[in-house]
């Protein structure tokens, strides 16, 4: 538990929390203008919904190395997971209205092996800095690190979900199943977005829980 973290401990937490969302952020930084344009070129709506979720997670990543970069990290937790959570909910608002015009409009997406590859590589890499980052952030008592974490998460099962789509699609001529691939991403980045939301009230860091609980028995023995 992050109670009982010596602080050599702990800043090696920080730093590693800091050396992935480094890594995260040049990572969803190429990946991003890849799959915009490579959606674009293809019109497809999940492709570039994915682009555009890159982008956000390069947004929530930078949130966290912020934050990460301050004297107490720990104080920070509500705002960084507020801003966490519009990132969510901002993709789930684009994806939703981008795949149900192309659902209503029959547009159909072309083959894109670049968007094929992209996502392959993404599935491979993405699950391994989510589980580092988690695992560090459970330690270290983040509510924000693990936030990020589901984030990157996000960003696997939106990588399955697009190729699935884009296979689909290149293989047997379903059209559709790109933009239901977008509503299957929108989906999940709304839930999260609702968890990173509440998480200012519920999953704020063991560490804020405890100062808070020393403060009230301090103002509670004062009383006395």
């Amino acid at each position: 538990m992050s109670s009982t973290l010596t602080d050599a401990r702990r800043e090696t937490l920080h730093r590693r929390i800091r050396l992935i969302v480094g890594v995260t952020i040049g990572y969803n930084v190429v990946e991003a203008i890849i799959a915009i344009t490579a959606g674009t070129v293809a019109s497809s709506a999940a492709l570039i919904g994915f682009g555009l979720d890159s982008t956000i997670e390069v947004l929530s990543a930078a949130a966290i190395a912020w934050q990460f970069t301050r004297r107490d990290p720990e104080r920070w937790e509500k705002p960084t997971l507020r801003v966490i959570a519009v990132a969510f909910f901002a993709l789930a608002a684009y994806v939703t209205a981008t795949s149900v015009t192309a659902l209503l409009t029959a547009e159909r997406p072309e083959h894109s092996t670049i968007g094929i590859i992209l996502t392959t590589v993404s599935v491979a890499v993405m699950p391994f800095l989510s589980f580092a980052e988690r695992r560090a952030g459970r330690e270290l008592g983040s509510a924000t690190a693990v936030a990020d974490s589901k984030q990157t998460l996000i960003c696997t099962y939106l990588s399955v979900a697009v190729l699935i789509g884009l296979v689909a699609n290149s293989l047997l001529g379903w059209w559709w199943a790109d933009a239901v691939a977008g509503l299957v991403i929108a989906a999940f980045a709304v839930r999260e977005g609702v968890e990173a939301w509440k998480g200012d009230a519920c999953a704020t860091s063991v560490g804020m829980l405890l100062e808070d609980e020393d403060v009230e028995r301090h103002d509670h023995d004062h009383a006395r």
